[in-house]
């Protein structure tokens, strides 16, 4: 008897039959771009054994004007097809099936001579594009018609057309995008009609035994964006027109509202899909925000819909469904949807991997390597670099003791389990604390090791984290002033105005902590409210007509920065608009080009283009960076005894998760 009676339960689809109802959600992960095949394999097949039911490719482009950006990965070279030729043999000998996922940007493509319905530039986007005729219409068509014949010719077992998000044929779709006046646009009828002919044309190229999955908008996000009526109108057509699957997207890249960010709920918008899959007799894909298998096995046995996508969490854990199978679910390396080392890398032009795990997209590289020699290891710290070094090392068969001076693990992470909006770091300390103890870490909290401690250990590792940097303000020893990490871990009291120095990551943090009450991320219908998310069957595109509702301020805040530039540059590239909106809807003065004066009982005074003022507050956070904790190193040097310095001991970088983990799992794999 399984825990998951829905989730593994085979379903057949079209001309194939799933081994579960968990498809592996499409993702760029730049390897296709680089043409390097043989780690494109190796992603793919390791979540083939991993047990996804079905995976479906990064986008890839049906031609030059649809490309997302200059040589984006498609299907046009000899050259291309035997490269994935390579990646779908990979895959089924794995035991897995594969769709290629046709993407055509339309005028979110990045490449001079993109083409739209109509010539409206899109707002995050820098070229305007050309308004499609008679020709190109029929060109883009075709084009799409050769990329699924290809596919096919490839070995995928299927392929998924884009046709969500706010790409091309979202944008025939949509009213806000589609100004036609010819038998492409105008009337919902017509709209369709580009979306209808694409599937109809795939589907004369590929044959009825091959795959065909659309991947629809149920709720844009965007003024002028389809309605809830013209969505079930667009499913049902293309059921008839020959789709054997509807995926459902959520929100177009324009849009202001968050989608998949870690503050949105988990299946936040699930219920528009659960809407939408009891309108058609396909199958319907429930998707985004969802993490766990709890999770996707209760959205398909209320009917969410038929089957569940997951993308990032297949990052984070290539054995997904294995481990929920094996009833090792506790073992799943959470997706904390944190989007820093995945979709941010994708805009950034970098290979798209994991915060989580940093051996996704680098499996060929990165190999867990039983160790010849097991050797006795110290780990001093057990923050995120310290965490993952330990269990990388126990992994490969050393003997690990790991030393943290508190008394609980995760370091500087504990506290972002408090920010409303990052719940999710929960799950994630979870998962450490039970993959030390499976790992057979020896773990020594409250322990504050010296170097006396480390004598005898092969290797030492010090993961010794960060300390706040002193902004030697005068006056900051006064009793009002007080630190952020006190506040966060609600050691000291905090007033009804409040002054924040330093706006990096933690600074927005911790004012998002001050001026919240109970996390909209825990209540959807709150979090609904507090982004303007209406109801599509009444609102068109699911904007709520009277806009964002957020709730009141706890506090007033004014948070401020010594550099010049917009608070906030230098958040992840995705989310950091999230973050500064959230502020700013609450209210908090945001000020850069800051110079800290000096700290009075009334307030704050600072000079800000040659001006001085007070800044009132009856509370001041200090802020302003962080500076490496690594004494230790140099003591142990003095004995001559060597060690590693990871994390932010060795370079203090807002907290850089993301290469702490990283860091720490590479120095494992190597020891």
């Amino acid at each position: 008897m399984t825990d998951y009676p829905h989730l593994l339960a085979p379903l057949k689809v079209g001309p194939v039959t799933l081994k579960n109802r968990v498809i592996m959600g499409s993702m760029h992960t730049g390897l296709e771009e680089r043409r390097d095949w043989d780690r494109v394999a190796a992603f793919y097949a390791a979540r083939a054994r991993g047990r996804a039911g079905l995976i479906v490719t990064g986008g890839m482009a049906p031609n030059a004007e649809g490309a997302l950006f200059p040589g984006a990965a498609g299907l046009f070279t000899p050259e291309d097809m035997a490269g994935h030729a390579r990646v779908t043999a990979a895959v089924h000998e794995a035991g897995g099936l594969i769709a290629m996922q046709i993407l055509h940007a339309g005028r979110y493509a990045a490449v001079p001579d993109c083409v739209a319905p109509s010539a409206l530039k899109a707002p995050i986007s820098p070229y305007m594009p050309v308004a499609l005729d008679a020709a190109g219409i029929e060109k883009q068509i075709a084009d799409i018609a050769t990329a699924a014949a290809r596919a096919r010719e490839a070995g995928y077992d299927g392929i998924e057309i884009m046709g969500s998000e706010g790409y091309l044929i979202n944008e025939f779709l949509a009213p806000r995008t589609n100004r036609r006046e010819d038998d492409w646009g105008g009337s919902c009828e017509n709209r369709m009609r580009f979306a209808l002919e694409v599937v109809r044309r795939v589907r004369a190229a590929v044959g009825r035994d091959f795959l065909l999955i659309f991947r629809l908008s149920v709720i844009d996000l965007v003024p002028e964006g389809s309605t809830f009526d013209e969505v079930v109108m667009l499913a049902r057509r293309l059921q008839d027109a020959g789709a054997d699957l509807l995926n459902t997207g959520i929100g177009w890249h324009e849009s202001r509202v968050p989608t998949i960010a870690t503050s949105v709920p988990r299946a936040g918008f699930a219920w528009v899909t659960a809407r939408l899959a009891r309108e058609v007799s396909i199958p319907v894909v429930v998707s985004n925000r969802i993490n766990t298998p709890e999770l996707a096995e209760r959205l398909l046995a209320e009917g969410a819909g038929d089957l569940v996508s997951m993308a990032r969490p297949f990052l984070a854990d290539a054995d997904f469904v294995a481990k929920a199978a094996a009833g090792r679910a506790d073992e799943i390396a959470p997706c904390i949807a944190c989007n820093q080392a995945c979709i941010d890398h994708t805009f950034l032009g970098k290979i798209s991997t994991c915060l989580v795990n940093p051996r996704a997209a680098y499996e060929t590289e990165l190999r867990p390597v039983p160790a010849a020699q097991p050797k006795r290891i110290a780990v001093v710290g057990a923050g995120p670099a310290g965490l993952s070094a330990a269990l990388a090392a126990a992994g490969r068969g050393h003997a690990v003791t790991l030393f943290e001076a508190s008394g609980r693990i995760g370091g500087q992470l504990t506290m972002a389990c408090d920010i409303p909006g990052k719940e999710e770091f929960r799950g994630l300390l979870q998962w450490y604390e039970t993959m030390l103890a499976k790992a057979g870490v020896a773990l020594r909290l409250g322990h504050r090791a010296e170097a006396d401690d480390l004598a005898g250990f092969d290797a030492v590792v010090l993961a010794t984290g960060v300390r706040p940097r002193d902004p030697s303000i005068p006056g900051q020893n006064l009793p009002h002033v007080q630190s952020y990490v006190d506040v966060l871990a609600r050691k000291a009291p905090v007033g009804a105005r409040v002054a924040v120095v330093g706006a990096g990551g933690i600074g927005f943090d911790l004012a998002e902590y001050l001026v919240t009450g109970d996390s909209p991320t825990e209540d959807p219908a709150a979090w609904r409210a507090e982004w303007g998310v209406g109801d599509p069957a009444r609102d068109r595109g699911g904007l709520a007509p009277g806009g964002p509702r957020p709730s009141p301020p706890l506090r007033s805040v004014t948070l401020m920065q010594r550099r010049a530039g917009k608070p906030g540059k230098g958040l992840g590239k995705t989310t950091g608009w999230i973050h500064r909106a959230a502020l700013k809807a609450k209210g908090v003065e945001m000020l850069s080009g800051v110079a800290y004066e000096r700290i009075t009982p009334e307030g704050l005074e600072i000079s800000q283009d040659g001006a001085r003022r007070l800044i009132a507050a009856d509370t001041v956070v200090l802020c302003a960076g962080q500076e490496p904790e690594n004494e230790l190193a140099g003591k142990l040097e003095s004995r001559g005894v060597s060690c590693h310095v990871i994390g932010g001991a060795e370079r203090a970088a807002e907290l850089d998760a993301k290469r702490a983990i990283n860091q720490g799992t590479r120095l494992g794999f190597s020891l």
